[in-house]
């Protein structure tokens, strides 16, 4: 353990140029003494252009490694992408990037680790931590999105408040808590009552590890591989776990717009349904920042995907140049993350995509208002059909659709019809899974909802799993669907300010107005503003050297 000292900053101040005495004044105005001018003079400028080719080299330097936005899941991407030890998976933070992080992480708690780079304990114990940090950080991590594990460098003056405002005395200091709690936070030793608790054993890997599994109450094991000793949550009781299904459905969304872009399959055909589903997001997705995106891509839509291009001999959408579908993103750059938290199946082949889109549909149906449910109807079905990529499961669900003959006037009756849709999915699937063992065995197929989450759902208890021999109580059903995929799935993350109140107008705009500001590295400005200076201390000096020869040279012709 080290203790805290104060970190003292030295400057070095270089030594101011001096000019060479030992250069010759030149009176004379013959043509020799211009020519040993302009040949002093090309060899000055010479000088400042290699100082000029070094003050740009600067530039990259700075934009190379301080260009990292302000957006978490982009920080840690830079973070990790730039970094040339690629055994490093706790993320490094600062006061800048710190309550950014630590409000946008999805998950559940978040360890902090306080040190110094001069202290010798710090140094040894990076390994230990790293160990710990290699299961939970990151898209290839054994057990993604449960913990937050990062680091913060007291030495660093830019952390100095941050570091008091948690009372660190000595290195390296282990908090453990909530996320949100960390953000705007503080904590003192003697706080009572506090969700922010110091990790008081966990000087190795085997021992940190070890007070986490005392905490969360499971069994993790520095030697798990990914989907071994999978504690994914299946406790069908707490309705609450559909909250980390938020997370789940960006996923499923991000990952669906890049299956359409990458099977090139907005064509002039699916065109128009590919901006009505986008409509309905842009109005109706229960993330803020889904919905951000969508909108994005909606008011851009006619220049990156013209309908005269899709008309024309050219059957796709803009592929190349600055702006084009590709490279737009209708979740935001931080999506997708490359896992799945409430839509995680107990292997890496079941679940994910699918469960993800299912609950983004189920989401879509409880927040349309009564006059919208014909259209978020037509909208889900053309949507699937058109650039759902698995050709049975289309076929199936287009059936479904083609069977409705009146059209819906409420969102009750879209709802349940969606609801009524996904079970009967689910009865063909658990008759082709049990036959060709291909289910997933923690996350069996079965009717929705389970009585463990909807006693009230069901007149009387069902004789098996068949969906026609549960009689069920369809008022409660939808109750149940509205508060499940409605509140209980967005409450627990509105704090985070990821979502705001659906069809909020005022939020998308407010959201596109600030995504446009750019923000500037300092280290970056400071090298401009330095290439500025020298540019024209450069213009400054090669005027007045001009006007010297110019002045030479019209003496010299006098003198002839």
């Amino acid at each position: 353990m080290c203790k805290k000292q104060e970190s003292r900053n030295r400057f070095l101040v270089p030594s101011p140029l001096v000019q060479n005495p030992q250069i010759p004044t030149y009176t004379h105005s013959s043509p020799i003494y211009t020519h040993k001018l302009s040949v002093s003079v090309h060899r000055s400028f010479s000088m400042y252009k290699s100082l000029i080719l070094a003050i740009l080299l600067l530039i990259s330097c700075f934009e190379a490694s301080c260009s990292i936005t302000t957006g978490s899941r982009s920080l840690l991407r830079a973070v990790n992408t730039n970094a040339q030890d690629h055994t490093n998976f706790a993320i490094d933070l600062n006061s800048t990037s710190f309550d950014a992080v630590l409000k946008d992480t999805p998950a559940t708690f978040a360890i902090v680790e306080f040190f110094a780079h001069w202290c010798p304990a710090c140094r040894n114990y990076k390994p230990q931590y790293e160990k710990v940090a290699k299961l939970f950080n990151g898209a290839n991590a054994v057990h993604p999105g449960l913990i937050l594990m990062v680091r913060v460098d007291c030495a660093e003056k830019i952390n100095s408040n941050l570091c008091d405002k948690f009372s660190v005395d000595h290195y390296p200091l282990l908090l453990w808590g909530p996320p949100s709690q960390f953000v705007s936070g503080s904590w003192e030793p003697k706080k009572e009552n506090s969700k922010i608790i110091s990790i008081d054993d966990g000087r190795t890997a085997d021992r940190l590890l070890k007070w986490i599994n005392k905490q969360m109450g499971s069994s993790y094991s520095l030697d798990d591989g990914k989907y071994e000793n999978e504690h994914v949550l299946s406790n069908l009781s707490d309705p609450g776990q559909i909250a980390r299904a938020v997370y789940d459905i960006e996923e499923a969304t991000s990952m669906a717009f890049n299956l359409i872009l990458e099977h090139k399959m907005i064509k002039s055909k699916t065109r128009a349904s590919f901006i009505e589903f986008l409509q309905l997001i842009v109005a109706h997705h229960p993330s803020r920042r889904c919905r951000k995106g969508s909108a994005n891509i909606l008011v851009n839509f006619d220049d990156l995907c013209p309908s005269d291009i899709l008309s024309g001999k050219k059957q796709e959408c803009m592929t190349s140049g600055p702006i084009t579908l590709s490279n737009s993103h209708i979740c935001g750059s931080e999506v997708p993350r490359g896992y799945y938290m409430f839509c995680r199946g107990s292997n890496n082949e079941t679940r994910g995509f699918s469960c993800g889109l299912w609950v983004l549909l189920h989401s879509l149906s409880v927040r349309i208002e009564d006059g919208e449910s014909q259209m978020a109807f037509s909208a889900t079905c053309k949507f699937i059909h058109n650039f759902f990529i698995c050709e049975e499961c289309r076929q199936h669900f287009y059936e479904m659709c083609s069977s409705v003959s009146n059209p819906f006037n409420s969102t009750r009756d879209y709802a349940l019809w969606l609801w009524t849709a996904h079970n009967n999915v689910n009865s063909r699937l658990m008759k082709e899974e049990a036959s060709q063992g291909t289910g997933d065995p923690k996350f069996p197929k079965m009717m929705w909802p389970p009585k463990q989450l909807c006693p009230s759902c069901y007149l009387q208890s069902p004789q098996s799993d068949a969906e026609n021999q549960i009689d069920w109580d369809q008022n409660e059903v939808f109750k149940f669907l509205a508060s499940y995929y409605g509140n209980t799935l967005v409450k627990l993350y509105k704090d985070k300010e990821l979502l705001g109140e659906a069809g909020s107008d005022k939020a998308v705009i407010d959201d596109l107005a600030t995504s446009t500001n750019a923000l500037v590295p300092l280290g970056a400005a400071l090298a401009i503003a330095l290439a500025s200076c020298a540019f024209g201390a450069l213009a400054c000096f090669w005027r007045s050297k001009q006007k010297n020869r110019k002045y030479l040279y019209l003496h010299s012709l006098k003198s002839i």
